[in-house]
């Protein structure tokens, strides 16, 4: 723990003395996997796009607010019976594209899924594009994420690595309850997950598993988007008690086997 807790310290250092020189944290071949990694997501858009029937899709955009969600949704709509597939693999890599590159907005996409695809389906579309998303952002962070995190996060950075280490028996359970709770940023969770050492299974797993819950909640919210005045009307108070309350629940194995060692 200590050495990796002096490691990022040492590269905190770096990052600082090297401000005054080239201040771009990365190398000339890690700019060039992520400008792979972003070239495959065009592809994979461009694709979509061109097999769409000739139309005006100047509605096409990253929605930034519950309007323009609305106006998403009243489009898609009248393409969706027609063209599941390019719009479910539209969706898809657009969410994936998002949280690779904690790029914000994923909470109008969840709840963009309810309004096209239902309860069911839609926690289903959520969970799947929210873990897959995750977890490119997971190896791509491996590539590239510890100077971008240090610059970004360096005192939770080394609270989290912290945490992580006192809990190495009850990872999963602990990795659960932050996925479940907002006690941490989804997309912090993300990037320093591979650098703190979390191993990929245990953020697989906490993952898909930990994200249901809110995902439910969202992805119903959606289906009677027309009433949401703020996403604030997401997350009432019960919601939130809800899910602090499965995350107790998922950590308290490994405060129970803390207590009896």
């Amino acid at each position: 723990m200590e050495n990796r807790e002096e490691e990022i310290v040492v590269t905190q250092n770096k990052m600082k003395t090297n401000s005054t020189g080239s201040k771009f944290p990365l190398t000339f071949w890690e700019v060039t996997i992520a400008l792979c990694v972003v070239s495959s997501f065009i592809v994979g858009l461009l694709g979509v796009y061109l097999t769409l029937p000739a139309s005006d899709y100047s509605f096409l955009k990253l929605p930034r607010s519950l309007e323009d969600l609305q106006v998403l949704r009243d489009h898609l709509e009248n393409y969706t019976s027609d063209y599941t597939i390019q719009v479910l693999v539209g969706y898809l890599v657009v969410y994936i594209f998002m949280q690779t590159f904690m790029i914000p907005g994923t909470v109008f996409m969840s709840l963009l899924a309810g309004a096209l695809f239902g309860v069911v389906k839609g926690v289903a579309l959520v969970v799947f594009a929210a873990t897959a998303g995750a977890s490119s952002c997971f190896f791509l962070s491996k590539v590239i994420g510890k100077p971008l995190a240090v610059c970004l996060w360096p005192e939770k950075l080394i609270f989290f690595q912290n945490q992580v280490a006192q809990r190495r028996g009850g990872l999963l359970n602990y990795m659960l309850f932050l996925r479940v709770t907002p006690t941490l940023p989804n997309t912090f969770i993300n990037v320093a997950s591979p650098i703190v050492d979390v191993p990929f299974y245990i953020f697989f797993t906490a993952t898909f598993i930990g994200l249901i819950p809110a995902a439910y909640v969202t992805v119903r919210a959606g289906i009677a988007l027309g009433e949401l005045r703020s996403l604030g009307d997401l997350y009432d108070f019960q919601s939130i008690a809800t899910l602090f309350l499965i995350g107790v629940v998922s950590i308290t194995p490994t405060l129970m086997s803390k207590n009896k060692s």
